[in-house]
């Protein structure tokens, strides 16, 4: 049972009243439904609901909402799957889904998710870009960016690089810069309590006015960094009018922007027009206001902003130029990598001149090849590693590389053909049953139809190279 603090309930009663107060109350009460997103096309969202099957999970097709799916059966194992570990779904709440869509960002798009970790919408993001073009997202956060380097591994984002900058300084380093921007940005959370508990203990009034503050800063950054033409969708996870409202009023009051009509896939309301005894703009009621109880799942509010005139820049960031920069195929310094590992793993050369490759010490990198930036000394990483290159001067082949590019590899593929292995594996062992595989060196390994990773055939067997960092997951066998 969720003990709301006085501070929630009198809020709440004040702004919204006594029916919506008992409604909310009994909605976090409730049992939280969970929701994963599938990527992919019908036919390979089929695949992983049958998959999913011999787990005893149960999903159920959300209607009108892209690859979403509410979960049926299954809560204490639909994170414990081989399929979760490998990237083939991703668990989100179904509210979360919505600020992307509304965003809707396509690989022609130069795009940003400002508040990025822990990669639930920048994953989303670069499946909706098809994963191709140009995304950037960010997180200040030195903690929160170690869970949104492993998702966007762990989902083979190829079309991303990330910076660590706060939010409010993005157009010091961008102005006039990008397409589409996304800032789903840090609020107090009365619409996820149902999951986050915790925002009962701390939650106040004053705490939102503080925040909005920062949401303000946050939003302006992205207005200067945001070309003209180009489409700003703000969100939160929170009920307060200070965060969500009267944030967006004062930006409409101050820079050129204007809001834009936006139709919702799940059921919601036009914003707030009227608060404190004072109208607000009558332009606020093309906002959208999400009810958590009447679509089970968490309280969001979304605005979508166009800019259609100029700003003022923000003095530049004096920022190094960076030694290093990805180099196309033919690179002279790149293109014998890429032919060996053509022919090794058979990759059509056609594949991989999609992409854009780096070295850095004996590592290999890569991203898609219209990927652009003009410095990449201010990013903490941009794309995913390729491999390694061994004593023998070949690359060999890093696990997300071999996931990512599964449907092309063709040579040197060794299947598992049973759990045990799967688990020496997994756990980064040698599978010494497989002494007998032929030709030695660089391989892939196949289980169950999943290309799962790299591994190199030895004399005493088949070495694991699944990395540590993966490794973390509980997986059912």
């Amino acid at each position: 049972m969720i003990e709301l603090s006085e501070n929630i309930t009198n809020y709440v009663q004040k702004v919204f009243g006594d029916e919506f107060l008992a409604k909310y109350k009994a909605y976090i009460e409730s049992d939280y439904i969970q929701y994963v997103r599938i990527p992919g096309t019908i036919d390979e969202q089929k695949e992983i609901l049958n998959r999913l099957v011999k787990y005893e999970i149960e999903l159920s097709k959300v209607e009108n909402v892209p690859n979403a799916y509410s979960l049926i059966t299954g809560s204490d194992k639909i994170g414990k799957t081989l399929e979760h570990a490998l990237g083939k779904y991703y668990i989100q709440s179904l509210s979360s889904m919505i600020p992307p869509l509304i965003l809707s960002p396509t690989a022609e798009d130069t795009a940003i998710d400002m508040c990025a970790a822990p990669g639930s919408k920048a994953t989303q993001l670069s499946e909706m870009m098809g994963n191709a073009g140009t995304l950037y997202v960010n997180e200040p956060s030195i903690g929160r960016t170690k869970s949104l380097a492993h998702n966007l591994d762990k989902l083979n984002v190829l079309n991303a690089g990330m910076l660590t900058s706060k939010g409010e300084l993005i157009s010091k380093y961008f102005d006039n810069y990008f397409d589409k921007i996304l800032i789903d940005a840090p609020c107090t959370g009365l619409g996820i309590v149902q999951k986050k508990q915790e925002v009962s203990n701390w939650w106040s009034e004053n705490h939102a006015v503080i925040l909005s503050e920062v949401q303000f800063k946050l939003l302006v950054s992205g207005i200067k960094s945001a070309k003209i033409g180009a489409e700003i969708v703000y969100s939160t996870c929170t009920l307060t009018l200070e965060e969500n409202e009267l944030v967006v009023e004062k930006i409409l009051e101050k820079y050129p922007v204007v809001l834009m009509d936006i139709e919702l896939p799940v059921k919601s309301h036009p914003g707030i027009t009227k608060y404190g005894g004072r109208d607000l703009n009558p332009e606020l009621s093309k906002t959208r206001r999400i009810i958590p109880w009447e679509i089970n799942s968490e309280g969001f509010f979304i605005a979508k902003f166009k800019k259609n005139g100029k700003t003022e820049s923000s003095k530049q960031m004096d920022v190094r130029q960076a030694e290093l920069e990805f180099l196309n195929w033919n690179n002279k310094s790149i293109k014998t990598y890429v032919e060996n590992i053509s022919d090794w793993y058979g990759i059509n050369i056609e594949i991989l001149k999609a992409y854009k490759f780096l070295f850095k010490s004996n590592e290999m990198q890569f991203i898609k090849a219209e990927w652009h930036s003009d410095n990449l000394s201010i990013f903490a990483r941009a794309g995913l590693k390729l491999g390694t290159m061994d004593k023998h001067g070949n690359i060999v082949l890093h696990t997300l590389a071999a996931q990512a590019l599964q449907k092309h590899i063709t040579k040197n593929i060794v299947e598992l053909t049973s759990k045990d292995e799967l688990k020496i594996y997994l756990n980064g062992g040698t599978i010494k049953t497989m002494i007998e595989v032929e030709p030695k060196g660089r391989k892939v390994v196949v289980f169950d139809g999943n290309m799962i990773g790299g591994a190199i055939a030895t004399k005493d067997g088949l070495k694991s190279q699944f990395p540590r960092a993966l490794r973390t997951a509980e997986i059912l066998f």
